[in-house]
């Protein structure tokens, strides 16, 4: 068969990675890929927002399915366009995007179907925000309504801060119509958790939970950005805790979902936190998760298209999903100065050889020739998977080590939390 997968990170890399070891998959394209990428498919010029551009690809070439991993595609309705034109899909329509694509419907959703989460008050004018602030206690969670790649939610630890975070994103447009409107809500303690699942609509097939590293710095400090690297399986995720998100957060969103005639199918990334009154909903993602991906698909034993093609075609329940009892690290490397501003166009230099297990997920990087160079923030993701959490750690640390380009950083402590639970 041949597939396409939109985006150009390092989610989309690890996908591809998985997706090729299906010997169902005659052909891999990647829209538009990127310079690591272009290593394990066909990389075409077509960016992730060109809906028409992929249609005219994919009818084409005689595309059979694709894969539309980014939020801003599925969003804009990237699959309802493929599915019309006679090309399967992995990936929820237009509509069921919502839940990622508006994080007021998402918050209504939940306030009106019971689903555990903050409480919370939408806004769509500046002096109303102003005026709770000033009228409630901190600290805030501001966010904005629409997507913002990751970066459109601001912890506000006094009101300053929250009338800052409000006049930029209302006033200054800083995440342009994606903050016209946003929400203040209030501050969750307790560990954070990132499950991925697979579901057709129907049946609901969770995914090996992890945990990301937002912050910029060491020690959970700086900026928030896109992530800075993950470790997975989550140690604070007990069988006990899933078994109660499965009933309190998973299946009745999925039927909250369907009741509102907006069947999801796909992979749904729920934020977790698991707060003292027991877990509740951070965020949804209508997609799978970046750079939870890159820790939670190698350590999948299914197959991963076969997985696909359940979900799109509603046969989720007679699928095997399985997932190895190991660990997994993915330590990013990013361009000093990320997220704000950066330098890139520096040579990357990667290991000749791989130890087993070990994977260099390509992010922000362009062929210049034949040599690869940054070209993004995030840069890359180096992952190891292991038997034990600390070896994995401790292997994708040692195989970023072997990794070099000009402006490289990365956190010293991706893990550390983690393990420092495993010890209680």
């Amino acid at each position: 068969m041949k597939v396409m997968v939109i985006g150009s990170g390092g989610r989309e890399h690890a996908i591809i990675s998985k997706l090729k070891q299906s010997p169902q998959i005659d052909t891999l394209y990647a829209l538009p890929g990127n310079g690591g990428i272009a290593r394990d498919a066909i990389c075409v010029n077509v960016g992730a927002k060109d809906i028409d551009g992929m249609v005219n690809f994919a009818v084409k070439e005689g595309i059979d399915f694709a894969v539309v991993a980014p939020d801003d595609p599925l969003v804009l309705g990237a699959v309802d366009a493929l599915e019309a034109a006679g090309v399967m899909c992995f990936g929820p329509t237009a509509s069921a995007a919502a839940i990622e694509g508006s994080k007021i419907f998402a918050k209504d959703l939940m306030k009106r179907f019971g689903i555990p989460t903050a409480s919370y008050e939408t806004f769509d004018d500046i002096d109303s925000a102003m005026t709770y602030i000033a009228a409630n206690e901190p600290p805030f969670v501001v966010k904005a309504d629409g997507l913002a790649l990751g970066k459109g939610v601001v912890i506000a630890s006094n009101r300053q801060e929250a009338g800052q975070a409000v006049s930029e994103m209302m006033l200054e447009r800083k995440f342009g119509d994606s903050g016209s409107r946003i929400i203040i809500e209030e501050f969750m303690t307790g560990p954070e958790v990132s499950v991925l699942a697979f579901t057709d609509g129907k049946t609901v097939k969770p995914m090996v939970s992890s945990m990301d590293h937002k912050r910029a710095l060491d020690n959970d400090m700086g900026l928030n950005t896109g992530g800075m690297g993950t470790v997975a399986p989550n140690p604070y995720y007990t069988e006990e805790i899933a078994a109660v998100c499965m009933d309190t957060i998973f299946i009745p969103t999925i039927n909250a979902m369907n009741s509102l005639g907006r069947t999801f199918k796909g992979c749904l990334y729920f934020g977790l936190m698991l707060t003292p009154k027991g877990p509740r909903v951070v965020e949804y993602n209508c997609r799978f998760g970046d750079p939870e991906t890159q820790v939670v698909l190698p350590l999948l034993e299914s197959d991963l298209f076969t997985i696909m093609r359940a979900v799109r075609d509603g046969t989720l329940n007679e699928t095997e999903v399985r997932f190895a009892d190991r660990s997994a690290c993915c330590v990013v490397m990013a361009s000093e100065g990320y997220p704000q501003k950066y330098e890139t166009g520096f040579e990357i230099t990667l290991p000749e050889k791989t130890g087993a297990d070990e994977y260099i997920y390509i992010a922000g990087a362009k062929l210049d020739g034949s040599t690869l160079r940054t070209s993004g923030g995030r840069v890359l993701g180096a992952v190891a998977v292991r038997d034990t959490l600390s070896d994995a750690v401790g292997a994708a640390y040692d195989l970023a080590g072997r990794i070099s380009f000009g402006n490289a950083y990365c956190r010293k402590d991706i893990g550390a939390v983690a393990l420092k639970a495993l010890a209680r």
